[in-house]
């Protein structure tokens, strides 16, 4: 995939930030939800807690989610970081993926399931889970959130090839720029030489 100009850098760069953002604040609202239906006494609560996420992952987690995994493989691919050359960038995209899975398939199931329980006025056998899988994948993001800042471990075994070729790349282009002047520069002296000294004059 060619780099991207710079316009259309920033301006991915921008959805990517908004839609990571928006998937890590969306965590903590079901988070917060799912613990105020396992916390509460009441059953009312409980049916309006889980109702509301049912919502959320009705309508926000499967486009959230996939806008950001879409995203910053675009971001990854366009620009020079790429998918495979920085640790970073690699552990990111390989926690993303299951992260959005499991988003997407198990945890929108769990959240139908105990609405569909409160709102018929049955016990909600799974509250732990809404309680804790909203906990364990807000640590994801926020570690996702931190290496995406820090950009720590340098480049991978990839990375240093690619970064040695362009070196290589780099070196040899220069050696033949200045092969080409020294031999244009010899060129001119050797005219010079030849030329009649009234000519000159």
């Amino acid at each position: 995939m060619p780099n991207l100009s710079r316009p259309a850098r920033r301006a991915l760069l921008v959805v990517h930030v908004v839609v990571s953002v928006g998937w890590l604040g969306l965590t903590l609202c079901l988070l917060a939800l799912g613990i105020a239906g396992a916390a509460s006494g009441s059953a009312d609560t409980a049916e309006a807690a889980y109702r509301a996420m049912k919502i959320f992952g009705d309508w926000l987690i499967a486009p959230i989610s996939l806008a950001s995994l879409l995203s910053g493989v675009a971001l990854s691919l366009g620009t020079p970081w790429g998918l495979a050359r920085y640790r970073w960038v690699y552990i990111k995209f390989w926690l993303t993926v299951p992260a959005a899975g499991a988003s997407i398939f198990a945890l929108r199931a769990e959240i139908a399931s105990a609405a569909g329980d409160a709102s018929a006025g049955r016990a909600v056998p799974s509250t732990v889970d809404l309680v804790i899988a909203p906990s364990v994948a807000l640590g994801v993001y926020l570690f996702l959130t931190a290496i995406s800042v820090l950009k720590p471990w340098g480049l991978t075994a990839r990375g240093r090839r690619w970064q040695a070729g362009r070196r290589s790349s780099g070196a040899g282009a220069g050696a033949g720029a200045g092969d080409k002047a020294g031999a244009g520069a010899r060129s001119g002296r050797r005219t010079a030489s030849r030329t009649p000294a009234r000519s000159r004059a």
